[in-house]
This record gives C-alpha cells, sequence and structure tokens, in this order.
C-alpha cells in the first residue's frame, strides 16, 4: 500500500496531474466506483501551495461526470443505466433512491455529494427521475466543491505535519476510506 501511495504522490510533479485527477472525477461521478479524493489528497499532499487548484479541478471533473451520469439516466436508463446498475446489484438501492428523490429532491444532491454516498447512483438517478437540470447541477458544484475545497483547505494549511501524519498511517487511512465507501454503499440499501 505505501508503494502505490507513494506512486500516486509521484503524480503531484507530473505535469498532467491535473488532468488526472480532472478525469477520474468526471469517470467517478458517472460510472466508476473510485473516488478522486485518494488523487487530491496525494497531489495536494505533494504541493500544497496547489491544493486549492486540484480542488477546482477534482469539483469541474465531477460536475462534468454528474452531467454525463444525469444524460445516462435521462437518455439511456435502459441500455446502460441499468446494465450498470444491475453489475452492482444495486436494483433494491436504486428504489430507495427514487423514493428519496420523490420525498427530498435536490437536496439529495447536496447530502450525496458531500457523504460517501456512491455519487454516481445519485446523478444516474437524477437523470432517471428527471430532476431539474440546473439546480441538480448547481448542487453538485455545491457539494462536491465544499468537500473537495475542504480536504484541500485541510492538506494545505497541515503542510508537511500532516503528510507525515498520512504517510505514518497510511494504511489505517486507507481501511477508513474503504470502510466510509462500503458504509455508504449501505446507507443506500437501508
Amino acid at each position: 500500500m505505501k508503494r502505490l501511495y507513494h506512486w500516486t504522490l509521484s503524480w503531484s510533479d507530473h505535469p498532467n496531474a491535473g488532468w488526472a485527477l480532472f478525469a477520474i472525477a468526471v469517470i467517478e461521478a458517472s460510472v466508476f466506483p473510485i473516488p478522486p479524493d485518494i488523487l487530491l489528497i496525494a497531489l495536494a499532499l505533494g504541493q500544497p501551495r496547489a491544493s486549492f487548484r486540484y480542488a477546482a479541478q477534482a469539483t469541474a471533473g465531477t460536475t462534468v461526470g454528474a452531467a454525463i451520469g444525469y444524460a445516462i439516466g435521462m437518455f439511456l436508463f435502459n441500455a446502460v443505466a441499468l446494465p450498470i446498475i444491475e453489475f452492482y446489484n444495486a436494483m433494491d438501492v436504486f428504489q430507495h433512491v427514487q423514493q428519496w428523490f420523490v420525498d427530498y429532491g435536490v437536496m439529495i444532491v447536496l447530502v450525496a455529494g458531500f457523504s460517501p454516498i456512491p455519487f454516481k447512483v445519485i446523478t444516474i438517478a437524477a437523470g432517471t427521475f428527471g430532476l431539474s437540470f440546473p439546480p441538480f447541477i448547481l448542487a453538485t458544484v455545491v457539494s462536491r466543491g465544499a468537500r473537495f475545497y475542504l480536504e484541500a483547505a485541510l492538506l494545505r494549511w497541515g503542510g508537511d505535519r500532516l503528510r507525515g501524519w498520512v504517510e505514518q498511517y497510511f494504511e489505517w487511512l486507507t481501511i477508513a476510506v474503504s470502510l466510509l465507501v462500503i458504509g455508504g454503499f449501505l446507507l443506500l440499501w437501508l
């Protein structure tokens, strides 16, 4: 795990690191379960002064990905979204989400964007259930931006002290992040 961490951290010196973060954020918000936070954290630890730029790139990427997920839900539900939901064995979750959208609307996007709940389920559901697009995108920018900028601020101001702590407890942090992601999936099943 430490090798993977150091490899990921080495991206902070790569000229295309921001584009890699952007691409991962796009994919995560639409179809893939790996959160961009891991790369954002590694990049911000490698270059604390660029933390806010990386947060902006992650926010922009996740917003594009959210629009793609929304379009998948709206236009390609049967052809694309349904197989993705079935692949993740998440039809029960999807039906719970449908009821949440009826009850809470855009508030679901705000909560899910900041939490470990898998965001792609929310983006696809928003398109499928016809949530108004402008409030959906605004909620995406606000919630995901708040999440990424909070992480960036902590890492920028934590600097080398935080980097040393992350390196010392990396395995435990990886387990904690994994448990949060799994917990997000479990929250959807409840």
